[in-house]
This record gives C-alpha cells, sequence and structure tokens, in this order.
C-alpha cells in the first residue's frame, strides 16, 4: 500500500490518501504537482483506495507538499515520517 501525503499551508497535521500500487500513487501524486503548478486554485476531490469511504476535498493553492510512501507490513501501526524545512 502507498500513502500520499499532503500538507497544507495552515494544518499542522497532513491530509493523506492510499493507493494500492505504484503506478496509481504516481499518477496521483503528478495530478497533484500539476495543479499546484498552475497558480490558479483548483478543487482536487482525492478518495483512498484502503477506505473507500475516505473523500478529500482541497484547494490546490493550499498544498504546501506532497509526499508518497509505501507502507510495509512489518512497519507496524507507526507514523510515516513528515516534512522538514532545512534552514542554512
Amino acid at each position: 500500500m502507498f500513502t500520499i501525503d499532503l500538507t497544507l499551508k495552515t494544518t499542522p497535521v497532513p491530509l493523506s490518501v492510499q493507493r494500492k500500487s505504484a503506478e496509481a500513487a504516481e499518477a496521483t501524486y503528478q495530478e497533484i504537482t500539476k495543479a499546484m503548478r498552475t497558480g490558479s486554485a483548483q478543487l482536487l476531490e482525492l478518495t483512498c483506495d484502503h477506505q473507500p469511504e475516505k473523500k478529500i476535498g482541497v484547494l490546490s493553492d493550499q498544498i504546501s507538499a506532497v509526499m508518497i510512501s509505501q507502507k510495509s507490513g512489518a512497519a507496524g501501526g507507526g507514523r510515516v515520517p513528515g516534512f522538514f524545512a532545512v534552514a542554512e
């Protein structure tokens, strides 16, 4: 299972959806980054493969980061790594 995490500009908790395959996760990632590049606010509606009733609607101009991670069966229920800003 692959998890796509979205970090919003005004929310410290990431939003996430899951995809069953690497190809589906990559397609979702590309859809999100394409919407982020446009500069205008677009409504992105995402559903989760793991929980089909889970739906997220988010404006693309509010997304500050997107990340794909793979959930391994041996990892247990730990949180995926978050986003970090490095200041020089």
